[in-house]
């Protein structure tokens, strides 16, 4: 197929939703599809534009076999309300031409990533202009997410923008996302149930394995093997409810002495948190290393950290989450009970209470004081991940889903996972 994708983040991102588009494109390629991109340069998550790039510049380069265009865009150094809004729109606005001239090539089918949702209209009209299935994948629900946030505020600029929304996501061939609740606010914004597909992220459980010796990293960190490690890697964002780590890591400092905090990442939280972590001899902060290091980075971790905050707890489903469980290790997470993320972890670690940092570090100390449950907790972590997150079934489904829309048909139904062990799990 000829398969044109449309986002404003894409690889080399190396987190987040860039690095999982970048994967997809490499991975279409791979399989012999005509894939082509259009992108802005990458700028996430230090919201600084990457070396070898230039904010304003449209640009042509070749990923893995993919033909791919940079849009111009503007990246603010401090990322707000308006500001994110306007960067969202800059964006929509440069990559217009580059869009419209797509549909010359004829693509098979238009799929569009969201954020950002300013990018609707143009791949809708590119879509309509090609004669090809638009199809909208939603990672979070931005225009909730700015709302609940305070990033945006009013009642009447939310009903306005909320119902254009709305509008515009029934006017696509196939919305798609990554959770179910998140397929529920799909249903409740007014898309229609044949036209909503489950396409979760995925991770490569060939490559994310659990690590059976001691890693590089203990190592270079001096870390002893008596100590326990309370890893978080990622983003270090505003909606993740990391200020949580700091408060923990105090609370440990006294009930958990052998409780150590590895916080791995760049984003816009990352001077609030140097800053909250100054003095706490059981805090090590990283940067973000570099991708082939990342089974090991996974494997010095005897305990994920996955907080959240509780306002958008089923607006986003951290893409972070897929590596962790693939790592073979156990998760505590302050997602809200009732939010998906609880749904998965209580499968496979530890459900604190929401917004608590005295409740995530009973939990860390409960786990770094039992390495049986360790042990129990992430076998089930890896089994998840084997029976519903393997990059070849999650993207192989995907094919399948667009050939079934360019020809018409209604979407396969999403099958049944089976994990290595062979047991059946129902999607």
């Amino acid at each position: 197929m000829k398969i044109l994708l449309y986002g404003i983040n894409f690889a080399p991102e190396p987190t987040g939703i860039g690095k999982y588009t970048g994967e997809m494109a490499a991975w279409l390629a791979e399989q012999g599809h005509e894939v082509r991109v259009v992108t802005a340069p990458p700028y996430y998550p230090e919201w600084q534009v990457g070396r070898g790039y230039r904010a304003w510049q449209y640009k042509k380069e070749s990923y893995h076999g993919a033909t791919v265009w940079r849009c111009p865009l503007w990246v603010p150094r401090q990322p707000g309300g308006l500001k994110r809004v306007l960067h969202l729109m800059s964006f929509a606005l440069f990559s217009i031409p580059v869009m419209l001239l797509q549909a010359f090539w004829r693509p098979d089918v238009v799929w569009m990533c969201a954020p950002a949702f300013a990018c609707t209209p143009v791949a809708l009209l590119t879509a309509k202009l090609a004669n090809a299935p638009a199809w909208l994948h939603i990672q979070d629900y931005e225009v909730d997410v700015a709302f609940d946030m305070g990033l945006l505020r009013g009642n009447l600029a939310r009903k306005l923008v909320t119902g254009l929304e709305s509008w515009l996501l029934r006017r696509f061939d196939i919305v798609s996302t990554i959770s179910q609740r998140m397929l529920q606010r799909a249903a409740e914004k007014g898309v229609a149930q044949e036209r909503i597909a489950f396409f979760p992220n995925w991770v490569d459980v060939n490559a994310i394995t659990p690590l059976q010796r001691r890693s590089a990293y203990r190592d270079e960190l001096g870390i002893s093997d008596e100590q326990v490690v309370a890893l978080f890697s990622g983003t270090l964002g505003s909606k993740q409810g990391l200020h949580l780590l700091p408060q923990a890591a105090k609370l440990l400092a006294q009930q958990c002495p052998q409780a150590m905090l590895v916080i791995c990442g760049d984003g816009v939280m990352k001077p609030e948190l140097v800053a909250a972590c100054e003095g706490l001899s059981n805090v090590t902060l990283l940067p973000l290393q570099p991708k082939e290091r990342l089974p090991e980075l996974l494997g010095m971790a005897d305990i994920h950290l996955l907080p959240q905050d509780p306002d958008v707890a089923d607006l986003v489903m951290p893409s972070k989450l897929t590596a962790m469980l693939s790592s073979g290790r156990p998760v505590v997470t302050t997602a809200r009970p009732d939010s998906e993320v609880a749904c998965v972890v209580a499968q496979c670690g530890l459900l604190c209470t929401s917004g608590s940092a005295k409740d995530l570090a009973r939990g860390i100390a409960e786990l770094a004081q039992s390495s049986a449950e360790r042990m129990r907790l992430g076998l089930a972590a890896r089994h998840y991940a084997e029976a519903r997150l393997g990059t070849e079934r999650v993207l192989g489904h995907f094919v399948e889903q667009c050939q079934a829309v360019r020809q018409g048909h209604p979407l396969p139904p999403t099958p049944a996972f089976q994990s290595a062990s062979g047991d059946r799990l129902q999607a």
